[in-house]
């Protein structure tokens, strides 16, 4: 019997079979021996087949293989990384401006990661109706930024249901990943867009002005207008893994297509000579903020690091 992951609670997973029902199952052991360094060897949205045991029990006894999948350093084990969800045909990374701030760290880490697992990232900057004159300033200036690279960028707000339906359109008939801070809204938009999933919100916290965590595990809901959405748990932090750091500047849109100019075929864009990157940012061709956030990446400074530098 063959089905797709829908959800995982670590111990148990829930697969939606080929006939549409849903079967709690347990993993087979072996999975967990096969040397692969992940905190979770099943990921929401694999594609697996399943088995009977004994007792009646059914047990995961096999995974297809995946198309594409999204990573993450783990939280608890530095040198483990955790697979949020595979099999994608696009993530949506939500961003606030305010209550609580997204961070170009942040977004950046996020853009790098999907680019680098061959996943098409559109950004969707919630809670607009909060935004101060400043803020409405710095919202025009990332979807300037972001838009001239190549993300396609919508302005939402889920609590006043403004522009909705733009989101909906970029969802029907595709699997999509929904991702971002604690706190951005992303359950909010869920039931704005498909009501009868009743998700549990929570408040903003005052003391950090952060989100409490209401997703505990990622979870993958079918949408009434065609497509699936996978519900991810607030990320705090978006720590890379397995770079190769020659090839980082590859994941940076904008550096990508001046790469072939520089003097080095190898060049890291830091100090070298001739450096098609720095006489970009120089000629304010590539954003200065990007740049910094590419060196942060290369440095492998945590995101906390750097966030009072207001990158």
């Amino acid at each position: 019997m063959k089905g797709v992951v829908i959800k995982s609670t670590g111990s148990w997973y829930s697969v939606r079979t080929e006939n549409g029902e849903q079967v709690e199952a347990r993993i087979k052991g072996k999975f967990r021996l096969q040397g692969i360094r992940t905190t979770n060897p099943i990921a929401v949205g694999d594609n697996v087949t399943l088995s009977k045991e004994e007792d009646g029990k059914a047990v995961i006894s096999e995974i297809a293989p995946r198309k594409n999948y999204i990573i993450r350093k783990s939280i608890n084990l530095s040198k483990r990384s955790h697979i949020i969800a595979s099999n994608i045909d696009q993530a949506i990374l939500l961003v606030t401006l305010t209550q609580p701030k997204t961070y170009t760290a942040f977004i950046d880490r996020f853009l790098v990661t999907a680019e680098a697992y061959h996943i098409p990232t559109v950004i969707v900057f919630n809670k607009t109706d909060l935004y101060s004159d400043s803020e409405k300033k710095e919202l025009t200036f990332l979807i300037k930024t972001y838009e001239k690279i190549g993300y396609r960028c919508i302005t939402i707000s889920a609590t006043k249901n403004e522009n909705i339906t733009a989101v909906k359109e970029i969802m029907k008939n595709k699997v999509s990943m929904i991702s971002g801070h604690s706190g951005v809204g992303k359950t909010t938009l869920l039931n704005t867009i498909e009501p009868n999933l009743k998700l549990k919100t929570n408040t903003i916290s005052e003391m950090h002005k952060a989100g409490k965590h209401t997703t505990t595990f990622a979870e993958m809901f079918p949408l009434s207008f065609g497509g699936y959405i996978i519900d991810t748990p607030g990320i705090k932090a978006f720590g890379l893994i397995d770079f190769d750091k020659a090839e980082l500047s590859h994941y940076f849109l904008e550096m990508r297509q001046r790469l072939t100019n520089c003097q080095f075929h190898n060049c890291l864009h830091i100090n070298e000579p001739k450096c098609a990157i720095k006489d970009a940012v120089a000629n304010q061709e590539i954003e200065e903020f990007r740049y910094l956030n590419y060196l942060s990446m290369y440095n492998d400074d945590e995101e906390e690091n750097y966030r009072s530098k207001g990158y």
